[in-house]
């Protein structure tokens, strides 16, 4: 499956052939470069490495500058796409050009971190009156039982941290693709903070 690394640029606003003005999430694709081919007689699957964002020389180790061919510089985020769908050679740069024909994609990434929670806002729990002379307001409540068993069972919602977890948003809806500044607009929320690497690839949905 194709799939290319992006990074989330912001949000803005487009007007389509109707004249309506449409929301969009805005993800910029750096050049990704092959880095590496994985084929089956070798290593058992096929498997193409990209890499993104360069990194000083002085800033890779030599194990990890290892796994980069001399005419590539070492990056500072790589990864593995299984079953690529595109022809390519170790040293091509992937760009936008991938999505031209795509009209629906699925994103990956990492979402917000938001810390130490309560349930109310962890889970949505609703809480008790907040009237004079309640004592319970945002608590949990109960979260076991007073007789045998007297203990609390597994997968109780309780207060905890909240956000920064690996998510996939589908079927986003392709608005734009600006070929000549690498652009990518979709319509719909994009998981992560500004300037956060996302995982762009055709939808499995649509």
């Amino acid at each position: 499956m194709l799939g290319l690394m992006a990074k989330k640029v912001g949000m803005t606003q487009v007007f389509d052939d109707d004249g309506n003005l449409i929301p969009v999430t805005v993800m910029r694709i750096d050049p990704n470069i092959v880095i590496a081919q994985k084929t089956p007689d070798k290593d058992g699957y096929s498997a193409v490495v990209l890499g993104v964002d360069d990194m000083k020389q002085n800033r890779a180790s030599k194990p990890y500058a290892g796994q980069f061919p001399e005419n590539i510089a070492p990056k500072k985020r790589i990864r593995e796409f299984r079953d690529f769908e595109k022809e390519c050679a170790v040293g091509d740069s992937l760009g936008v050009e991938l999505f031209e024909d795509c009209r629906y994609v699925d994103v990956t990434g990492v979402s917000k971190g938001k810390g130490f929670q309560g349930v109310v806002k962890r889970w949505g729990f609703g809480g008790g009156r907040n009237t004079h002379g309640s004592k319970f307001h945002r608590e949990p409540g109960s979260t076991g039982q007073a007789t045998s068993p007297s203990r609390t069972f597994k997968n109780v919602k309780m207060p905890g941290r909240m956000g920064r977890e690996r998510v996939t948003v589908l079927s986003l809806r392709v608005v734009k693709v600006d070929v000549d500044n690498q652009l990518i607009m979709v319509h719909g929320a994009v998981p992560g903070i500004n300037k956060g690497t996302v995982v762009v690839r055709p939808a499995v949905k649509k």
